[in-house]
């Protein structure tokens, strides 16, 4: 197993079995951010990530962090907040200040760089990329986003400004992709808080198979139009 130096002239990207174990899932450095190149990855499994300053790097760990959205875990106390809530929680509303937002958080955005959130709102506008955006009032307090392939989406970031801002948002968006055939979420790599809300780990094998299967399936009409998905 070696890192793969990627060439600006073409997107293709080795196979994620030839990431390396340590550090887990590191495959490849170099190439751009274009749409076509970051399409690319996501078919195969594949996300970027890196340090800003550093050149990109390409991942595809094993195990893989997943959320099957019917299993995420709504504790009582959760429960409870969400019933009294009076937050909105709305669908491709707010993209680009969602990823911002992430791009802000400490915890979760210091590798979304303006080059990152300018890529990513690129994918939006292409249809690929989708957010979540939790509202209190006018106020814009916590979301997520991420890319679609199919029935499966992989989360990218998420941020709350709000407690239980991002878990809200999570949650929403988990009732509403099950509703218009929705079958998986990738996490990426397992965090307390994800493992929280219900992800688990995979073997990658099994990711990759669940990917193959799951890119080429629809979801029913109209689930990513803007919509209000939540509120008082």
């Amino acid at each position: 197993m070696r890192l793969i130096q990627l060439s600006r002239d073409s997107i293709a990207f080795p196979s994620p079995e030839g990431a390396l174990r340590e550090p887990n899932g590191l495959l490849a450095l170099g190439g751009d951010l274009s749409p076509a190149r970051l399409l690319m990855a996501y078919q195969r499994g594949i996300f970027p990530w890196f340090s800003p300053g550093d050149p990109i790097l390409w991942w595809s760990p094993d195990p893989r962090a997943v959320l099957f959205p019917q299993q995420f875990h709504l504790s009582r106390s959760m429960k409870r907040f969400h019933n009294r809530s009076t937050w909105q929680v709305t669908l491709n509303h707010a993209f680009e200040r969602v990823i911002t937002g992430c791009a802000n958080d400490r915890n979760e955005g210091t590798w979304i760089t303006p080059d990152v959130v300018e890529a990513y709102t690129r994918l939006h506008e292409l249809g690929y990329a989708h957010s979540v955006e939790v509202w209190e009032g006018d106020e814009l307090v916590g979301g997520m986003y991420g890319v679609i392939q199919g029935t499966l989406f992989c989360g990218e970031s998420m941020f709350s400004r709000r407690e239980n801002a991002s878990k809200t948002a999570l949650l929403v968006f988990c009732q509403h992709f099950l509703r218009h055939g929705g079958k998986l979420i990738d996490c990426q790599v397992l965090n307390s808080h994800t493992a929280s809300l219900g992800a688990i780990e995979i073997p990658r094998r099994d990711y990759l198979r669940n990917l193959a299967n799951f890119r080429s399936e629809h979801l029913v009409s109209h689930c990513w139009v803007p919509q209000t998905l939540s509120g008082p």
